[in-house]
């Protein structure tokens, strides 16, 4: 963008006070200036000779401003004070931390103790949580045991879902969510069916029951659907790792919504797969 060549000469005031006619204009500098909801173009001319100045106005809803106000010219005027508010740190777009995110349910992470998990699994949406045998494991939130099984039924020459969890418990949470583990090497005696458990409660230790090949706690997240005996959908129906990243971190984050979601889409099937 230039400026007319024959534009009327503009008059600048020098530090002195005094007033002089600038020559032909020359240069022009745009900048666009966000601030608020409105957008503003900035237009300066000056001689060719002249230090071409800018200003910037940041916005508490704008998180990318371009420079920051401290690089402007000191001859330029100041902006408005809401005009120039440095933008609130609540508007950066750094992505939200696991610990983050929450909602009005308590949750705490299923294994107490070293352990590790992947974000796939084979076949349907659950996590393996790589963990030491003997490790507790806890009641992820406040709910009602819907199932429990304490022996092996596993047979690898028979290998029926049923049974392909080894010993187990499953709870319908507070949230309407029901949580599933599987593959413990033990029970905890006072975890029966119909017995509340609060969050944090342990319920039993990590093993390699059923169709298990290293110590692990298997982890599944499914809407309660018939509550008892569908084992093709209480083994997993949403993945679990990003809420297990949150309660790692302290957060809680909730699959409510994600169960209900997976729900309006597959109903609850009746029948095991195939």
């Amino acid at each position: 963008m230039r400026c007319a060549g024959k534009m009327a000469a503009v008059m600048r005031v020098r530090p002195s006070g005094a007033k002089r006619t600038t020559p032909p204009l020359r240069w022009a500098l745009v900048a666009w200036l966000t601030a608020g909801s409105g957008v503003a173009l900035l237009v300066g001319c000056g001689s060719a000779d002249a230090d071409p100045t800018a200003t910037w106005s940041t916005s508490s809803s704008d998180a990318t401003t371009p420079a920051s106000p401290t690089d402007t010219a000191a001859s330029l005027p100041a902006a408005s004070p809401s005009a120039t508010a440095p933008a609130s740190p609540s508007a950066s777009t750094t992505p939200t931390s696991p610990a983050a995110q929450g909602s009005k349910y308590k949750y705490v992470f299923p294994v107490v103790g070293h352990n590790s998990y992947a974000r796939t699994h084979h076949d349907y949406p659950a996590s393996d949580i790589i963990a030491a045998c003997g490790l507790k494991i806890r009641a992820v939130t406040n709910g009602v045991v819907l199932e429990v099984n304490r022996v092996d039924k596993f047979d690898p020459d028979n290998p029926k879902g049923a049974d392909k969890g080894g010993l187990f418990v499953s709870i319908l949470g507070d949230d309407g969510v029901r949580y599933y583990g599987s593959h413990m090497s033990q029970v905890t005696a006072s975890i029966e069916a119909g017995v509340r458990v609060t969050v944090g409660q342990q319920i039993g230790k990590v093993g390699t029951t059923g169709n298990s090949g290293a110590c692990h706690l298997h982890f599944g997240i499914s809407p309660p659907c018939m509550k008892t005996g569908d084992w093709w959908t209480r083994r997993g129906a949403v993945y679990p790792w990003s809420y297990l990243d949150s309660w790692k971190a302290g957060g809680t984050k909730s699959p409510v919504a994600a169960v209900a979601s997976w729900k309006s889409k597959n109903g609850c099937p009746t029948n095991a797969p195939s």
